[in-house]
């Protein structure tokens, strides 16, 4: 077995890796192209059973199902390099798909809705409406100026004391709308205050364990 492909298949499917024992569906596989190109970047192992067994590729229809998907099924389309590698016979395509600078990517969900991925673990998930939004702020050219209100500090004084807090927790004990949870969420996480862990249940927002104490001591914080 080619050494390449046994270190890479022996780390298992993670952030970065993801093992397809065949490709029959172009508008699923463009969920983990979309999915790997907002995130990290990462590979994909053609002709890989999820156990890490190689069963090897099928068909050479497997490649042009996967630049259909890159070409067709995602937004903007996605550039992806491959390579083949033959394991003991049997064929092994290796799909690498590069961290985006420009996204964020979509593809059709199962109902054709088209919707933005992620890379969270070793599982693709939708992005939420935070994240999608910080994203946007961070395209933002200009600064963002925010105030230390009622708000913010219900918040830090929350995480100062809990290690965690949902959007909807905070909604409650601030007695705020969604929107303005969000608001506020998204500008302390562009700002590097706090920061999401993002689960298959749940998003969960944290201190940075990095800032200062007090990050509002002057009232008043404007992003670089």
């Amino acid at each position: 077995m080619s050494a390449y492909i046994q270190k890479l298949i022996a780390q298992g499917e993670h952030l970065q890796l993801d093992f397809k024992f065949e490709i029959s569906d172009s508008k699923k596989i463009a969920r983990s192209l979309v999915a790997f190109a907002n995130t990290e970047g990462g590979k994909l192992l053609v002709g890989v059973k999820d156990n890490g067994v190689v069963a090897g590729v099928r068909s050479e229809e497997e490649y042009y199902m996967v630049e259909a998907a890159a070409q067709m099924y995602c937004r903007p389309q996605i550039e992806f390099a491959t390579r083949e590698w033959d394991v003991d016979g049997k064929k092994v395509l290796e799909i690498d798909i590069p961290k985006s600078n420009s996204g964020p990517y979509s593809a059709p969900d199962k109902d054709g809705k088209w919707m933005v991925y992620i890379r969270v673990h070793d599982q693709n998930l939708l992005a939420n409406t935070v994240l999608l939004k910080v994203w946007q702020m961070k395209k933002r050219k200009k600064g963002i100026t925010i105030r230390y209100t009622d708000k913010e500090k219900v918040l830090l004084e929350y995480l100062d004391q809990n290690n965690n807090i949902t959007i909807s927790k905070f909604q409650r004990i601030a007695g705020i709308s969604r929107q303005v949870a969000e608001k506020v969420l998204v500008d302390l996480i562009t700002l590097q205050i706090i920061y999401m862990d993002i689960t298959e249940k749940s998003t969960f927002y944290l201190i940075n364990p990095d800032i200062n104490s007090d990050p509002f001591s002057e009232m008043k914080i404007k992003s670089r």
